[in-house]
């Protein structure tokens, strides 16, 4: 019995705790590597670009000072941030051979991205509410969306975001991970590194899914709801061109909700276990580059507004630099 325990000392201090992991990213693709840092530093620039001008618009116009522009501020502001948690150190990666990553900076770099991201799904839900507060309680809508109440949502989806964020880290970093380092990712996500740990992770996976179903369903169904009391609501306005332009109102933000809650939904609401590297790879773009990127587009295509104020705030600036 003595000889079993000792051994059992032995191994436990054998055993070596991983302190930096190894991010693959995009590494088994050779030689294309270089075309791909080309094309996803054009589009961290134009996510960049679009995001500010977005940001800097709604701030410069005062006719765009409205509950839903300034949701869109700081769902702007928070993309602008999300990216910047996971693009520059995937470029690096993209022209670097060592593509390592510390364990507390893995854990930090997860928090933050998970933090802006579900404060996205929060904001997004968020701002459902504000289309149905103004389509279907116009008389009511400045008092249900003060400004006083805007900035207690806006605050409680950013604290919930990260306090969400920071329950799914403990949970991924409270697991002992041993020898292997090497994730099958650009970045800490959830799933390539979990995979990692050296112990029977079934408990930790079930707590994330919960959480997960807490962050992408809620908010999802609650959008849902919100848009079907909006369409009943349409419905009963007696002009196409009222319903028109009721409807006009809400289909960037729809847009926006169907990419961003698909591609989240379809990599977070499912077992670890089910982790394809390659195709689920591709999806993770689509939801940390395609996404922020879509959101300043849509909203500066389909809004007839944010035309407006951008054109308003260029040619003041071009009438400053002639004066």
């Amino acid at each position: 019995m003595t000889t079993v325990l000792g051994s059992k000392v032995i191994l436990a201090e054998n055993v070596t705790m991983v302190t930096e992991f190894l991010l693959l990213g995009f590494s088994s693709l050779g030689e294309i590597q270089p075309a791909l840092f080309v094309v996803f530093l054009f589009l961290y620039l134009a996510i960049l670009s679009g995001n500010v001008t977005i940001i800097s618009v709604i701030h410069l116009d005062k006719s765009l000072h409205t509950p839903m522009y300034f949701f869109l501020g700081i769902l702007s502001t928070s993309e602008t941030f999300y990216t910047f948690v996971i693009l520059p150190k995937m470029l690096v990666n993209l022209l670097s051979v060592a593509r390592i990553i510390y364990f507390t900076c893995c854990a930090l770099q997860m928090f933050f991205f998970l933090g802006f991201a579900i404060t996205n799904c929060l904001l997004l839900g968020l701002m459902g509410y504000d289309r149905y507060a103004a389509i279907c309680h116009p008389l009511h809508y400045p008092i249900l969306m003060s400004w006083q109440v805007c900035g207690k949502l806006a605050a409680a989806c950013a604290i919930g975001g990260f306090l969400a964020s920071l329950t799914v880290v403990n949970l991924v970093f409270s697991l002992p991970f041993c020898s292997a380092n090497k994730v099958n990712h650009y970045f800490c996500d959830i799933s390539p590194v979990i995979r990692l740990a050296c112990t029977n992770t079934d408990v930790n996976e079930f707590l994330i899914f919960i959480c997960g179903v807490l962050v992408l369903v809620v908010p999802f169904l609650f959008i849902c709801v919100s848009y079907l009391c909006i369409l009943r609501t349409i419905l009963k306005i007696p002009s196409a061109e009222g319903r028109r332009k009721a409807f006009s109102t809400c289909a960037s933000h729809l847009t926006v909700v169907i990419v961003h809650y698909g591609c989240a939904s379809f990599i977070y609401l499912r077992p670890t276990a089910n982790y394809v590297s390659n195709k689920d790879r591709l999806v993770t773009v689509t939801y940390t580059i395609v996404t922020p990127l879509l959101n300043p587009v849509v909203y500066s295509l389909r809004n007839k507004d944010v035309q407006l104020a951008i054109r308003k705030v260029l040619g003041k600036k071009g009438s400053l630099i002639l004066n």
